[in-house]
């Protein structure tokens, strides 16, 4: 089979080559891939960073959608030809993690979604939604879900509320899009002059530039009638926290869904204290989650945001593109 492997880490070492096809067990799916997702977890790992002991060669990416090719003999839930989202954790059905589940991640401790065939158990596949195409589900069992999942299983919104959405990255648009489907005022924010139009005809109520507002929550409350949101993900990490923190109201929850300018926080606990804020690291979701992602993607037609879609042949012009942060929403590759 075809496959992207990483043989050194560098953007400029993910090359096509040709493969064994894995084989699959008893209670396991053949999926041929047929979209893949990119996003900054996916960077890092390319890069080194993130996991710099990873044995090479690796083929990396973490999320993707594929059709079943063939199944095992014990399997009864799927045939081949199905359309299904392929877990990032592979191992989670749903409840709390356990050690368990959480030993392996696609892309990092198992082989990722950049080849032609996966192997996955067929517990934890999920249907892809009937409303989307390969290309626009790609991106719901990561970035889709780490959204649905802090918001709407921790966070627990509802009508009325309002939400402060960071950047124009994945997590924050789908953030975006499932809070306007639940009935929330969103404030967001972005770095450039150009996204702020985009945010505003996605659905945003109201955008703050933080290149402008570098201490930006305090635009949030005036914003807001003077008092703090009742949600954030904080998806930057070391220069954003203080601001998230900052910026919700008493017994508001802050999210912790990523780390763009670092994963080092230091940070005054002091409103935290005084302000009851809840402070949640979460990191993506289990199976159960993502089925009901898809069922409110299909109910109130929720279109995810792709800002371009590659070719096999193009992955490291994709990576770059995922690199210069300029894209809005997915950027997605096709097989």
């Amino acid at each position: 089979m075809k496959a992207i492997q990483l043989e050194q880490f560098g953007i400029q070492n993910l090359q096509l080559r040709e493969i064994p096809t894995p084989q699959i067990g008893a209670n396991e799916v053949l999926v041929r891939t047929t979209a893949v997702s990119l996003q900054y977890l996916d960077l890092v790992v390319v890069e080194g960073v993130m996991a710099p002991n990873l044995p090479l060669p690796h083929v990396p990416v973490s999320e993707g959608i594929g059709v079943v090719e063939q199944v095992g003999a014990n399997v009864n839930r799927w045939k081949k030809g199905d359309r299904v989202l392929i877990p990032f954790i592979p191992r989670w059905q749903g409840g709390k993690i356990s050690s368990y589940a959480n030993q392996v991640r696609t892309g990092l401790q198992t082989p990722g979604t950049l080849a032609e065939f996966t192997v996955q158990p067929e517990d934890t596949l999920v249907s892809a939604p009937e409303n989307l195409t390969d290309e626009e589900s790609a991106a719901l069992s990561v970035a889709g879900l780490t959204a649905w999942a802090s918001l709407v299983n921790q966070a627990g919104i509802k009508a009325g509320q309002t939400i402060l959405v960071q950047g124009s990255g994945g997590v924050s648009l789908f953030a975006l899009l499932i809070a306007k489907a639940f009935g929330l005022k969103v404030i967001a924010t972005t770095g450039s002059k150009t996204k702020e139009q985009l945010l505003l005809d996605l659905g945003a109520d109201a955008v703050i530039n933080y290149q402008e507002v570098p201490k930006w929550s305090a635009e949030v409350k005036r914003l807001n009638g003077g008092i703090g949101v009742d949600v954030t993900l904080d998806v930057g990490g070391n220069e954003t926290i203080e601001q998230s923190i900052l910026s919700v109201r008493e017994h508001g929850y802050v999210g912790i869904a990523g780390f763009l300018t670092g994963s080092k926080i230091a940070i005054d606990i002091f409103p935290l204290i005084i302000n009851y804020i809840r402070l949640q690291g979460y990191s993506v979701g289990h199976a159960q989650e993502l089925a009901e992602l898809v069922q409110a993607i299909e109910r109130n037609n929720i279109r995810p945001v792709i800002d371009s879609i590659y070719s096999i042949h193009q992955v490291q012009e994709a990576f770059q593109k995922l690199k210069s942060g300029t894209a809005f929403g997915k950027i997605v590759i096709k097989f």
